[in-house]
């Protein structure tokens, strides 16, 4: 920022200031003049204050759930869309727990139609399948459900058949989840096989389990 030439002689003439003063003062203007450019605008402080917050909402709400830290990395990306209301993490959690039954289902699907299996791994996959699109279907209906929880004037017994029926079917789901996993215990069930589907049904048990949580506290704020 250049010093103006005006105002640099109205102090020398006025003020008498001797050289090292003035450049004294100089130098305290031009550290003003850039403190001001470097300091962020009211409205990036802002958006940053909204980001840690709703974070931060969704790390606390978290907490309260079974398998806190994946549910926090689950839904962290999210936390524009969430901001901090209850009812968009809930359904937030649901759409994340779809996709992942879509994907792992779909994948099962193809390894199920691959050469190597046993007939009992093959007969397990095949039910995992079936249980899988099962938990698909009612995750999509609890999501469908839940997008009608935001109209209004929906009375508050309404919103309890509602939300009752969102948990019946998200714990259905989970249950055919569990089930799912279930068909690969045993000895002779042993192998990359088992590893690999167990390990995809326990993140999905897991994700359809976290947002059962965050839709049962959902619903206590409205009790």
């Amino acid at each position: 920022m250049q010093p103006n030439k005006n105002e640099n002689k109205f102090l020398t003439t006025h003020f008498k200031l001797d050289p090292l003063s003035f450049l004294f003062f100089l130098l305290l203007k031009a550290v003003v003049a850039i403190s001001l450019l470097a300091s962020p605008s009211s409205a990036s402080r802002r958006s940053l204050s909204g980001a840690t917050t709703n974070t931060e909402f969704i790390r606390t709400s978290c907490s309260a759930t079974t398998y806190p830290q994946l549910c926090y990395n689950s839904l962290s990306a999210h936390a524009t869309k969430i901001q901090t209301s209850a009812r968009l993490l809930a359904s937030t959690a649901l759409d994340v727990a779809l996709s992942s039954a879509k994907t792992t289902s779909d994948a099962m699907i193809k390894l199920q139609q691959s050469h190597g299996l046993s007939p009992r791994q093959s007969a397990a996959m095949l039910d995992c399948v079936e249980e899988l699109g099962d938990s698909v279907d009612q995750i999509r209906q609890s999501i469908d459900e839940m997008a009608g929880a935001r109209g209004a004037g929906r009375s508050p017994a309404d919103f309890q058949m509602m939300i009752s029926d969102v948990q019946t079917w998200v714990s259905a789901a989970l249950t055919d989840e569990s089930t799912c996993n279930d068909g690969f215990a045993g000895k002779e069930m042993a192998g990359e096989t088992k590893t690999v589907v167990r390990g995809k049904i326990e993140t999905i048990a897991h994700l359809t389990s976290n947002a059962l949580a965050l839709i049962n506290a959902y619903a206590t704020l409205h009790h």
